[in-house]
Formats: C-alpha cells, structure tokens, sequence
C-alpha cells in the first residue's frame, strides 16, 4: 500500500498515455500524476509489434499530438520514427520520471467516501502487487491484448511443418530471404507486410477470404511541403493537420452517402495501379466502403508488387493445412515455407481491469459511453478511446482537452467526483464500434454500449465531438457533480 495520494493515475504508456500526460503538463500543471506501463519501455502498440514494415495507416499530422509538429518528410511513419516522436515528446514535457514500468493494472476500486480510486497492479516480473490511490484514472490502455493476437481454429494446423507466426509475436530470428511465404488476412497489418518482403522472398501471397478496400495515397504531401515552406512551424502543422481532418472526414461521408459510386471510384484507381493484373476478384469486396476499415498502400506499394509479380493474391476459404501448405475450398494447394496469420486481435476493454464501486463489481457491458471518454455510473475514470474512421489521436487529443476543462472547472467549484448518470432518458443500445469487422462482432458481448442520441452516442465525427468536448458546457443534464 502506498501513502500518496496522486490526482491522477494513467494507465499505459502508448500514444495516448503519453498524450494525455503531455496535455496535463501543459494544461493541469498543479495536479500530480504518475503513469503505470505493463511493459519495460513506453511506446505501446508501436514498442510491441516487430514485423516487417510495420507503420501507422493514418497520416501522422492527424496520428501525431496536436500539440508537437510532424517535421519528418513521409506523411506515413513506420514503427521506429513513430517512438522516437512519442520519445521526443515525453522528454520535452518531462513525462519520462513519471512513467513506472512493469506494473499491470489488476483492479479500480472506488470509495464514494473517500472519493479515491485505489488502483491494484502486479508487478510483471516480480508478481508482486501494489495498491495506488487517486483521485482520477485515465484508462489509456488501448484495446486489444498485449498477450496475443487472434488466430482461428486452423484445421489440420498441427500438420504442417513450415514456420507458422502471428505478427503480434513476430520472431526476431525469422529468415525471410528466397522463402516461400503465404500471408493470410486482408487488412492493414497483412497489406503492410505483403510489399515489405516482397523484395526479400521468392514469393509472397497474401491469402484473403473476403476482398478489402485498398487505396493508394503518396507518402510524401506535396500541400504538406508547400505550408511546412510558407508559415512557420507549428502554424503549418496546424494547418495541415486541419486540411488532413477534413479530407478524411469527406472522404468518409461520401462513401456513407453515396457508396456505389465511392466504390466505382475506388475499384477504378486499384485497377489504375495494378496495370494489366485484374482488379476482379481479389480488390472488389462485397460491402461498401466504410462498413469496414479501409486499408492505405503508401505509394501503391502493395499493387506495385503484385504488378512486378513479386506478390500474389488469393481469395478462397482455407479447407485445412497439410505438411507443406494450405488447402483451399476449390482444391488448389498453396505451398509455403512460412505462413504468417495476419488474422486480426483480440479486444481487450479497459486492459482486462476488474472494477467495482463501495466493493460492488461492475460490468461493463450494462453501461453507456458519455461523450466518448467516461461510463455510466462511473466516477472520476476517464477512457481515452480513439476513432475508427480517422485517427486514433484525433479522439485522443479532444478526450485530454476535455478533460482539462472538467479539472478547472472542478477545482473552481470545489467538486471532487464527476459521475455520468444516464437518468432513465430511455437509451436504446447500439453497438460502441460501427464497423463490421471480425475483430468486433467477436468483443461485442465485453464492450459497453452507446446509446441513440447525444451525449451516449459515439458519432465518430472531429467535428460534433470539437463542439461538444471543446466548446459546449461542462455542466449537463447528465453529469452530476459532487
């Protein structure tokens, strides 16, 4: 047990944690905090996975903070330049002494007399475990499990005698070089690795089930150059971080609305970038565009490959493994030295945590989301969840800005607990995330619900959350204060 009481205790030390630590340095001085980290060393999802090319598929003038420029040239970072901006970050605004590594949040546990959360972690190397006190938790946590990734149940898995990965657990010894390698999946992680070893193999073929939206944007932003020359430094983030927020949410809003022709277009610049490959069937998927995310090939670098024929694609359901290879549904073999499962992660909410009020557990899955960033019926914890459909630091950054009004506005008032109440307004639960992805409708049945109108409702748009976050009032019909 710990005798210090911290105002604050941020969970993670990933791109949010680190994030919300910078904004309390600069906008909440006065009040203490210290960050518990899992893990040996900061960086979260961009420390943990090691496969080839691993990169952001948001532009890090929106992937990056608000508050520090983006001054490298590749609007799309990769995994080390990513950590060294969070790096850089966290020694500009002295987080680095706060950071506390190899704690795992276990347990929150609030006292409505005490008005503190004690926080329970175990330390992972030692297992031993220690209690902290605050008056604030700020989950930052992410989503997934760091422990695996999700893998199907492969028939005939244990018959096959090449090298099976998952990129979660990438092994730093793998030998890529004149290797036969199949990459199963269709998303972001697949779509990076496919190009980025396509050079290294003899072959790669990136195994789909379904098709999934690709589109190429360059890596270099020609607009991003021109402000970086014209205005000074941190005015030309800001206006280049503005322009990327509003193409994306356009970009977003017209395949909502008018999906056949956002879909027309799309398959036409894939077709454009493959050359004389087909674009059909392996580029046309059966949904419309947004229903699930869409995946970004900096420079065309995936349809490049498959046009030079260094990289391949099939579409077909996998009927089972055999010693060499995969057997698909049509009776073709794939053979391969190495398979890689790019096949998605498990959703883990809130890091796994048990929480409980006055000794009461908790679940999470009963409750709403308020604005986003708080649950119903929960005090003084705040979830920092990013978007979708743009990017994670977008949600991330207004989450820190809001929550910076609500401590002034607190201490000006002399309040000590904000708690969501829903106040029997009716809510109909929807799903929390909008995308038909696997990854989600496997996690549905963990994740708390949002509800059919504003504040429950998460709207995935920059521009309502800005205007309620950074603009409307604190005070509402549905936070109470105490």
């Amino acid at each position: 047990m710990t005798n210090t009481i911290y105002d604050v205790i941020i969970i993670g030390a990933g791109l949010s944690g680190i994030g919300a630590a910078c904004h309390l340095t600069r906008k909440n001085p006065e009040k203490s905090y210290v960050i518990l980290e899992s893990r040996e060393s900061l960086g979260g999802t961009w420390d943990l996975f090691k496969y080839p090319g691993v990169r952001s598929d948001s532009d890090m003038y929106t992937f990056g903070y608000s508050f520090k420029t983006w001054d490298d040239a590749k609007s799309f970072a990769d995994a080390p330049s990513i950590l060294k901006y969070l790096n850089e970050a966290s020694k500009e605004y002295n987080v680095v002494d706060k950071i506390t590594y190899n704690q795992r949040a276990i347990s929150y546990a609030f006292d409505s007399k005490e008005n503190l959360w004690h926080i329970t972690s175990v330390n992972t190397k030692t297992n031993q475990k220690h209690t902290y006190a605050a008056n604030f938790i700020f989950n930052c946590s992410g989503y997934y499990s760091y422990e695996k990734g999700y893998t199907p149940d492969y028939n005939g898995l244990d018959d096959y005698e090449g090298t099976f990965v998952h990129p979660q657990k990438w092994p730093s010894t793998l030998e890529l070089k004149n290797k036969d390698v199949i990459v199963i999946g269709s998303g972001a992680t697949a779509v990076t690795i496919v190009p980025k070893i396509a050079d290294t193999v003899s072959h790669v073929t990136m195994l789909q089930r379904s098709p999934t939206y690709v589109g190429a944007l360059p890596n270099k932003d020609v607009l991003a150059k021109f402000f970086k020359l014209t205005f000074p430094k941190k005015n030309a983030h800001k206006i280049i971080r503005t322009k990327n927020v509003l193409l994306d949410m356009v970009f977003f809003n017209a395949c909502r609305k008018w999906p056949n022709t956002m879909k027309k277009y799309i398959v036409k610049k894939a077709q454009k970038e493959l050359g004389d490959v087909p674009v059909h069937p392996h580029f046309i998927p059966n949904y419309n565009p947004w229903e699930q995310r869409f995946c970004l090939a900096p420079d065309g670098d995936l349809f490049k490959s498959i046009r030079e024929g260094k990289a391949s694609v099939e579409t077909a359901k996998i009927v089972c493994f055999n010693k060499t290879g995969i057997v698909l549904e049509s009776g073709k073999e794939l053979a391969a030295d190495i398979i890689v499962s790019a096949t998605g992660l498990r959703i883990l909410p809130l890091g796994g945590v048990s929480i409980s009020i006055n000794k009461k557990p908790v679940d999470i899955s009963k409750l709403f989301v308020y604005k986003g960033c708080m649950l119903s019926d929960i005090p003084n914890l705040f979830l920092f969840v990013g978007y979708t459909n743009a990017s994670w630091t977008l949600k991330s950054d207004l989450t820190s800005e809001y929550i910076s009004r609500v401590l002034r506005y607190m201490d000006k008032s002399n309040f000590k607990s904000i708690c969501p109440k829903t106040k029997n307004s009716n809510l109909k639960p929807t799903p929390l995330l909008n995308l038909n992805s696997g990854y989600i409708h496997r996690a549905q049945k963990t994740l708390p619900n949002q509800g059919d109108k504003a504040p429950w409702r998460v709207y995935q748009n920059y521009i309502l959350d800005y205007k309620m976050l950074r603009i409307d009032k604190i005070k509402d019909a549905f936070a109470t204060f105490n």
